[in-house]
């Protein structure tokens, strides 16, 4: 006897990604898996006097997308503090934002703006300066992260982290000094990012509540972008199990609007072995559910391995007793059936990390393990093919897409033309999965990075790669999808729209398949169904989706300001050619983009114009 439909959701141009019906116009859900796709007569059978209908309106819908590499997990509790500048073309605008943002602060918070954004993508090109960024904030301290190689701190911050001309430089990292002595601001991460990582660390934290209502609606955001899965790959400062206890209090209430696939990753350089061991004993790879599993080891498995992307310092050489220290934690890791990732920017480190694979596989295969290489810009096809030997992945961010220009600065066009080479990668045969490494390097925002991965250009507008070298836009789609699965090891699961697999698609803004390509980075989803239920609507089918909390504390960022609304506008060269007579910066806004919403009135009034950024 055939079932019933729960859902149906009919009248689209639907992307299925299953070769045997590429495109349909219907899908049939039920107990959260696709039931059937089809015609909307195909899947009149499955639908009775209890079936709920929903017309998708002839937009274009695909399979959510998949970050493959992300930190979903620390960004959630830090997300309402947080002033993003993702997406903002001119430093004019981010200026004003966060001067808006010190007077709506009170002490002893911070402002704070962390990654997701590089000085190519403003209209001046450059960042602020320690004098403009004082003068905007003389008494509340700000936090500017950029990248993973510098961090701007105003004078208020300096106080607040007790740096003195006494403080000493922590190791691979240096405190700029003036001409007294004095701190002046300026963090280098020298070639390291622990400078960076521990001084954000001396901020105020959120307080458990608040940090629920930040991870809840960092999720909503990402689900706006259409993310409905995530490989969280754990981050710096971020320790097991006691920052997950918000993310597994909203998967045990059922409230988590993406699935979270997440890694454990080490915190105690020398000791890494031991955390393996200890946390083996409390958990095991596939552990919980279809919302929240255990993924594994990584991105760090020992720190001696670490070889931070900054593109501004030559490559660091890594310590001679990295491979003892990799050896012992991958035997404890391939003993025990552990997946894991490793972080690796440049090919040099990835040899030397394959080497010591190489010697564990021959002790204990490693074959079936779903094992990851991340990043890998600069990645030689001799170990590309090497993984594939060893039947490991290879997961990418679109990190050059913000550090284009400084990788060509020190290292040439030439040798940016394969970082990462993301072609070869897939003609090789190795899995690849693809991701935002968000956020505090690149954003979260997945449109960008297959706007990079379908042009090859920066966010400052900068080619990289010549054309031979591009994705098409269906290949760069299922790097976010089908491609990303294979990383959690829910290949067969998640990424298509077939019989089987997980209820999880998006309707988007525009159609992804014909727009211009300077388009892509401004999309977004109208619909992101998770499990066959709506976790995010806009427009028509806002009312299909919960109700979005409001931001908690009341003095957050969040909600104050669209991300990305603007960002095909500031691409265009067909812009307003009118000045603003406020700022003399020029309007961004083509007849075809649409306008931002005005959020945040006190924004607004604080500009002084009607600017439109």
């Amino acid at each position: 006897m055939t079932q019933t439909a729960d859902i149906v959701f009919f009248n689209g141009r639907i992307t299925t990604l299953d070769p045997a019906q590429p495109e349909v116009e219907a899908i049939a859900v039920k107990d959260g898996l696709v039931q059937a796709v089809g015609t909307p007569a195909q899947l009149a059978r499955l639908q009775g006097p209890a079936t709920r209908r929903i017309d998708l309106q002839g937009r274009r819908v695909v399979p959510g997308l998949n970050d493959s590499h992300t930190h979903l997990i620390r960004a959630g509790l830090n997300y309402n503090m947080e002033l993003r500048w993702d997406g903002v073309p001119s430093l004019t605008d981010a200026m004003a934002m966060l001067r808006e943002q010190v007077q709506r602060t009170p002490a002893p918070q911070w402002v704070r703006v962390v990654g997701g954004f590089a000085e190519f993508q403003f209209a001046e090109k450059r960042l602020p300066t320690l004098a403009e960024i004082n003068a905007a904030a003389p008494e509340t301290p700000v936090f500017i992260l950029h990248l993973y190689d510098r961090a701007l701190l105003n004078g208020a911050a300096l106080r607040a982290c007790g740096y003195t001309r006494d403080t000493p430089n922590p190791p691979g990292g240096e405190i700029v000094r003036d001409s007294r002595g004095e701190p002046s601001g300026l963090l280098l991460a020298r070639p390291n990012a622990s400078i960076l990582y521990a001084t954000l660390a001396k901020g105020p934290k959120l307080s458990p509540e608040d940090q629920e209502n930040s991870t809840r609606l960092y999720m909503r955001e990402l689900n706006r972008l259409g993310i409905t899965s995530v490989i969280d790959a754990g981050g710096g400062f971020q320790n097991y199990p006691d920052d997950y206890q918000i993310v597994q209090k909203l998967a045990a209430a059922g409230e988590l609007t993406l699935r979270i696939a997440y890694n454990l990753f080490t915190q105690k350089p020398k000791a890494e072995k031991d955390d393996f061991v200890r946390w083996a004993k409390l958990v095991k790879p596939g552990d919980g559910d279809a919302f929240l599993r255990h993924n594994g080891a990584g991105e760090m498995l020992v720190f001696s391995a670490a070889d931070f992307e900054d593109f501004r310092e030559p490559r660091p050489d890594l310590p001679e007793s990295m491979e003892d220290e990799l050896l012992e934690v991958t035997r404890t890791l391939a003993a025990n059936r552990w997946p894991f990732r490793i972080h690796a920017t440049y090919d040099e480190s990835i040899t030397r990390i394959l080497d010591v694979f190489e010697r564990v596989h021959a002790e204990i295969p490693l074959t079936g393990l779903h094992w990851i290489i991340d990043h890998a810009e600069t990645i030689s096809e001799r170990n590309i093919e090497r993984i594939r030997e060893l039947g490991g992945g290879i997961a990418v961010q679109h990190r050059m897409a913000y550090q284009g220009e400084a990788f060509i600065e020190r290292y040439g066009v030439a040798a940016a033309q394969r970082t990462p080479p993301v072609r070869k990668m897939l003609e090789m045969g190795v899995p690849v999965g693809m991701g935002t490494d968000a956020t505090r390097v690149a954003s979260y925002n997945p449109w960008v990075g297959l706007h990079w991965l379908v042009t090859g250009q920066t966010v400052g507008g900068t080619p990289l790669y010549p054309q031979p070298w591009l994705l098409d836009r269906m290949t760069a789609l299922r790097l976010y999808t089908e491609g990303s699965a294979w990383f959690s090891t829910e290949n067969g699961r998640k990424g298509a729209l077939k019989p089987g697999q997980y209820a999880d698609f998006i309707a988007l803004s525009e159609d992804y398949f014909h727009i211009p390509e300077a388009r892509i980075k401004a999309l977004s989803a109208v619909l992101t169904v998770v499990g066959g239920k709506p976790v995010h609507g806009d427009g028509e089918f806002g009312p299909l989706a919960p109700p979005l909390p409001r931001a908690s504390p009341d003095w957050s960022p969040v909600g104050r300001y669209k991300p990305f609304s603007n960002m095909a506008a500031a691409s265009s060269a067909a812009c307003c050619a009118a000045p603003c007579g406020v700022h003399g910066h020029r309007h961004l806004f083509t007849a075809t983009a649409p306008a931002p919403a005005r959020d945040g009135d006190a924004f607004w009034g604080a500009l002084g114009c009607g600017c439109a950024f």
